[in-house]
């Protein structure tokens, strides 16, 4: 994969990981670039931390998987981008509401980082399917990617409110069902 191809990937895998921050914007009454901070360094953190783990998985399973391993990718990509656009369809949009203001808890901060980096597991087993794929580079510019990304949405959130959550949560599952599409053609032969 190319870098071009790295980021885009980051993007799309970085935008659960977006709408949480613009949440947490929300709750942030004063500049917060302390908070974002935090915020995306544990989001950030956790998007690298997991395509690792998923990468050094899907090497175990390699062998048995090569002739497939297109299938897969594109199959899990899509899985991922299909239920972000899914999750956006089928969420009613009710309006902002009232946050309390906002206090670093770093347990909750754990637990939204790893709930938005699931998806990052999925993509490191793909990482272990395609060729030529430079582990440390993909995790890296997932990783600064996310982070770059989430510190953005706290701050969209503090100032903006949460308009773009839903055109962004979107984008990212359009973003990893191209790629995912892109995989299987060329492990087709088309590219």
């Amino acid at each position: 994969m190319t870098v071009a191809e790295l980021i885009l990937l980051g993007v799309g895998l970085a935008m659960d990981a977006f709408a949480v921050s613009i949440t947490k914007g929300l709750q942030i009454r004063k500049t917060p670039v302390k908070e974002g901070f935090i915020i995306a360094l544990f989001f950030g953190g956790f998007q690298a931390l997991m395509p690792a783990i998923g990468y050094f998985l899907g090497q175990q399973f390699i062998d048995l998987i090569a002739d497939y391993d297109h299938w897969i990718a594109f199959i899990l990509l899509a899985a991922i981008g299909g239920k972000n656009i899914v999750d956006v369809l089928r969420d009613k949009d009710e309006g902002p509401e009232e946050c309390p203001e906002y206090t670093t808890n770093y347990w909750e901060l754990f637990l939204l980082a790893v709930a938005t980096s699931i998806d990052a597991l999925a993509v490191g087993i793909t990482l272990a399917l395609v060729s030529g794929v430079n582990l440390g580079e993909s995790v890296t510019i997932i990783g600064v990617t996310t982070f770059l990304i989430s510190y953005a949405g706290v701050f969209i959130g503090h100032f903006f409110g949460a308009r773009f959550q839903k055109q962004a949560t979107l984008a990212g599952g359009v973003i990893l069902i191209i790629l995912g599409l892109r995989i299987l053609i060329q492990g087709l032969g088309g590219m």
